[in-house]
């Protein structure tokens, strides 16, 4: 089973390829080395060799493979050295040489002298070295040996003689002539204890010459971007998150599971399935039966409940459990338990049970787990068990055990899979099915479903457990039932931005519940509603809106003090810090904000205090008070990670609130890395984890940014990935100066995002970045002399400065935006004058000074705008020291673009640059240099990023950008030109 992927990058394996060429090129100075490449089958073994290979033939080298096959017990006497040989015969550089040594005929089985004593043996052996060798000496030399653990008696010895007395060792004279690289592949999952290769690899890995190269599985990272490179289609993340799960950092099992992601099973693919079953039928039948049992208990099963269930003797058990752990198909634990060595193993096993078997076995199970008690951490088991035996009571029971269980644990996500387990078994069992008393109610059951899949972060589906609950109301339902389950939808609506929606219901849950006598139904109907009011239109009705819901939530706010309802008090102390204009940016609504905070966690209401410390972190951020933002932020990841509620909506904005201040206080290297991890956790939560990392993608020059942004608009609407998306495409298309385009992407995101809610805070920014490209045109047309371009320009230019000043002083609370808006604004109307005028130095010192809140980024930005009018207004000390603030922040940050339009303007306007103590001009930016002086050294992206504290895919996009520099090809080029430059003694 070797695995090809046609095309496909090589993915995940820099440090083992860096290694490979390391050995080709002391190989090539005469330090002939051979690998010994190890790891389990499928995990990429042959994919890497081809890669070392296809890059050694690039280098002039002559690669020959040879392949082992499974031919049973007996072999093929010398089959992979054959197959060398007759890639050799059939080059014509070296018929001489092959003519010279009738090695080569006696393996091929063409001369009269066969191999039939030890002498002529040996002389085969030293034949077949000295060949070898005189072949390297024309070019050199890596042989491939694949699939070594089948290989036949005699190749191994003959591999033996070639790595321990006759390749490897240097000539005579020790001059540095090229000798032979060998790479050899063998499956480590194949060698159980007695296999005949394992003496061997013992022997040669004590030699000098021979390492040891492991492949070990891929992280699930890696997993996720080789499926994405090998389909073209835009997949989910979920497809991707499972396959990634189930294939365990093997690559070929990944391929196989990604073929099979069109099959409606959702089982092991076959072709993978008879991969799999083949060596569980080399098995005994005692141990096949060990092996079933085993695959029905599931991943681990305990050695006692083994021995139970599977009903042998004791020493049957132990010869079978044996056996299996040789063949590599299970691994003994420390604690007396047995787990299959891989998952899919397991699933192919017990695919393979007929369907009685498989039923009855998983009665055994359910049986025994019972008997040891109804223990809370068996119930997920004991649910699994009974529906897999066909006993949907028993199963239901104990899924709600378990979703119990899941929830006082802190994991939303399993207790939302076991609720929904238990709501499907519900239309088999029915009320009658349950003991009397078990008080199971299928609405309350779908509602708290909602409530779990909205703490495990999966809002659309709240949304659609909430709907069903609503659908399954009777006639006769329970006012305060119907009640809730109206709030609880409203709620979820909100968290999807369906703030029409959500205010209609949470009116109507409002409307059913009587405000006297006061009811804790009420209190929560009515700071629902209290929520939901805020987000409902602009002008006069929406205020008259405010206003009545104003009254509710104070009203409210007395009755749960009186009813003691400390954590509805907080919610709606959150809700009145936004509704009575006292919001969360002033004294007041932060002492309201910390009040509800202090409530909500003597309440011990997670969610509730969440919603506080987010609104506290918004309230400084909305300030500019940054470190204070990552305090709170920081305080509520921490509390989210406690209560396991980290995927839930407020973490995760908080998760993007943090990456956000990262971004603005230029610390980018950092926000990167924490982004990789966030999107690695969260893998459905593009538009929180993604954003600052594609901005910064794209500053540094990695305008293919778009097309992930693009990405984050598929699927269902979501608002975040929306403004995420719409910033980062707003943004591309400035940078590709397509003014179009960017206003195209500006009016369709503030568009998307305004539903009923008014304009949207975010338009401010999308508007600026929207103005710069439009500016440009308006520029060029004035230069050109064209006065309709001119027209058509500034008249764009003054709409979208006029959406800007709009946002800025209207927020989602009714204030003015604070200095992040208003710097946004600052920018926005410098660049319009830009368009209507031309350069106003006095605007973008303005602008400049308005992102001094912390922005350093777009302060930069704005520094290189007034450095321009400073110059076209005669102010040339100015415009050079403005030049040079750029330069040091654009460097700093590895902005490259800002860098590259840094160098225009200093060329084209002649601007001097003081030097500094030590200073010299450089083509490149610091971190360049600094990426550069590690390239020198022959370090792969991986390492770099390693060394330099930034992540492989950043550090790709420094030697890219360092190769367009310097105008070379190759890595090795660069590092040629940067000598001839002087550039690697800066």
């Amino acid at each position: 089973m070797s695995q090809v992927f046609t095309g496909s990058p090589l993915i995940g394996r820099d440090h083992e390829l860096a290694r490979l060429a390391g050995v080709l090129e002391r190989s090539r100075r005469g330090e002939a080395r051979a690998v010994l490449v190890a790891g389990d089958a499928g995990v990429g073994k042959t994919r890497l060799l081809d890669e070392a290979a296809a890059r050694a033939e690039r280098d002039g080298f002559t690669v020959l493979t040879g392949h082992c096959v499974d031919v049973g017990d007996v072999g093929l006497p010398y089959l992979p050295f054959t197959e060398v040989l007759g890639r050799l015969v059939a080059d014509e550089r070296f018929a001489a040489v092959v003519a010279d040594r009738p090695v080569v005929g006696r393996l091929l089985g063409e001369g009269p002298d066969a191999v039939r004593d030890v002498d002529a043996r040996a002389r085969l052996f030293e034949g077949m070295a000295r060949l070898l060798a005189d072949v390297a000496a024309i070019a050199p030399l890596l042989i491939v040996l694949e699939d070594f653990h089948w290989a036949d008696q005699s190749s191994r010895d003959l591999l033996r003689f070639l790595l321990s007395r006759g390749i490897l060792e240097r000539s005579a004279g020790g001059g540095p002539a090229p000798r032979p690289a060998v790479c050899v592949s063998y499956r480590a999952d194949d060698l159980h204890r007695r296999h005949p290769l394992r003496p061997l690899l013992a022997e040669l890995v004590r030699l000098p010459a021979v390492e040891r190269l492991e492949l070990r599985p891929l992280p699930d990272a890696d997993v996720a971007r080789l499926v994405r490179a090998l389909d073209p289609r835009p997949l989910p993340d979920a497809t991707v998150h499972r396959i990634v799960e189930r294939a365990e950092g093997n690559a070929f099992y990944a391929e196989e599971l990604l073929a099979a992601t069109d099959t409606a099973d959702g089982g092991v693919p076959s072709a993978l399935a008879d991969v799999l079953l083949i060596r569980v039928e080399q098995l005994s039948r005692t141990a096949q039966q060990v092996l079933r049992t085993a695959a029905v208990a599931g991943r681990r099963v305990e050695h006692e409940l083994l021995r139970e269930a599977v009903g042998i003797p004791e020493e049957e058990l132990e010869a079978a459990l044996r056996e299996a752990v040789g063949r590599q198909l299970l691994v003994a634990g420390d604690d007396d338990t047995y787990a299959f060595r891989h998952a899919l193993t397991r699933e192919a096993v017990h695919d393979d049970l007929l369907p009685g078997e498989r039923a009855r076995l998983h009665g055994v199970f359910a049986r025994l787990l019972t008997e040891r008690g109804r223990r809370p951490e068996t119930a997920a088991e004991r649910a699994h068990h009974h529906r897999e035996s066909h006993a949907p009571a028993e199963a239901l029971l104990a899924s709600l055990e378990a979703a119990d269980h899941a929830q006082r644990l802190g994991a939303p996500a399993e207790e939302l899979r076991h609720l929904e387990a238990a709501l499907d078994l519900w239309p088999a069992v029915g009320p009658k099915g349950l003991p009397a008393g078990s008080g199971v109610d299928p609405v309350a059951l779908t509602l708290r479903a909602s409530a779990a899949a909205a703490h495990a972060g999966e809002l659309h589906r709240a949304v659609a457990l909430s709907r069903s609950a609503l659908a399954d109301l009777g006639q006769d339902a329970d006012l305060e039932l119907a009640a809730r389950v109206r709030y609880t939808l409203a709620g979820n609506l909100l968290q999807v931005d369906n703030l029409s929606a959500a205010f209609a219901h949470s009116s109507e849950a409002l409307a059913m519940i009587p405000a006297e006598p006061v009811s804790p139904t009420w209190v929560w109907a009515a700071a629902t509603h209290a929520m939901t009011a805020r987000f409902v239109g602009e002008g006069g009705a929406a205020l008259e809106v405010a206003r009545r819901a104003l009254e509710v939530a104070r009203r409210a706010l007395e009755a749960a003090e009186q009813l003691g309802m400390p954590d509805a008090q907080a919610d709606l102390l959150i809700s009145l810090a936004g509704l009575d204009g006292q919001h969360r940016r002033s004294p007041e609504g932060r002492e309201r904000l910390t009040r509800a905070r202090e409530l909500a966690r003597a309440a011990g209401h997670p969610p509730v205090e969440l919603r506080a410390l987010f609104n506290l972190a918004m309230g400084s951020y909305e300030s500019g008070e940054l470190d204070a933002c990552l305090s709170w932020v920081t305080e509520g990841l921490a509390l989210a990670r406690r209560a396991g509620l980290l995927s839930s909506p407020y973490p995760l904005e908080m998760r993007h609130l943090r990456l956000t201040v990262l971004y603005v206080l230029g610390r980018w290297d950092e926000c990167v890395r924490a982004a990789e991890a966030d999107a690695e956790a969260l893998s459905a939560a593009g538009g929180y984890t993604m954003a600052p990392a594609l901005y910064i993608a794209l500053a540094r020059g990695d305008l293919a940014a778009a097309d992930r942004a693009r990405r984050l608009l598929e699927g269902p609407f979501d608002w975040m990935a929306t403004l995420v998306a719409g910033i980062a495409l707003t943004e591309a298309a400035a940078l590709r100066d397509d003014p179009e385009d960017a206003v195209r992407w500006m009016r369709s995101t503030v568009r998307a995002l305004s539903d009923k809610a008014g304009t949207p805070d975010v338009t401010v920014r999308l508007a600026a970045l929207a103005l710069a490209p439009v500016a440009d045109a308006a520029v060029r047309a004035r230069t050109l002399g064209d006065e309709a371009e001119l027209a058509r320009w500034t008249g764009t230019a003054t709409r979208l400065v006029e959406s800007a000043r709009e946002s800025a002083a209207h927020s989602h609370d009714g204030a003015p935006q604070g200095p992040e808006g208003q710097a946004w604004l600052a920018r926005a109307e410098a660049e319009w004058r830009r368009a209507v005028s031309g350069p106003d130095a006095a605007a973008w010192e303005r602008a400049v000074d308005a992102f001094a809140y912390g922005d350093a980024y777009e302060r930069a930005r704005c520094r290189l705008r007034h450095a321009e009018a400073l110059l076209a207004a005669g102010a040339r000390e100015e415009a050079a020291r403005e030049a040079d603030a750029v330069r040091e922040t654009a460097d700093r940050l590895g902005a490259t673009v800002l860098r590259q339009r840094l160098d225009e303007l200093v060329s084209r306007g002649r601007l001097a640059r003081t030097p500094r103590n030590g200073d010299r001009p450089s083509l490149l930016t610091a971190r360049e240099r600094e990426v550069l002086r590690l390239l020198a050294k022959g370090r792969s992206n991986r390492q770099i990023g390693e060394e330099l504290f930034i992540t492989g895919k950043t550090a790709s996009v420094h030697v890219s950008n360092i190769l367009a520099k310097l105008g070379a090809s190759s890595r090795t080029e660069a590092v040629a030109i940067a000598h001839r430059k002087g550039l690697l003694d800066t």
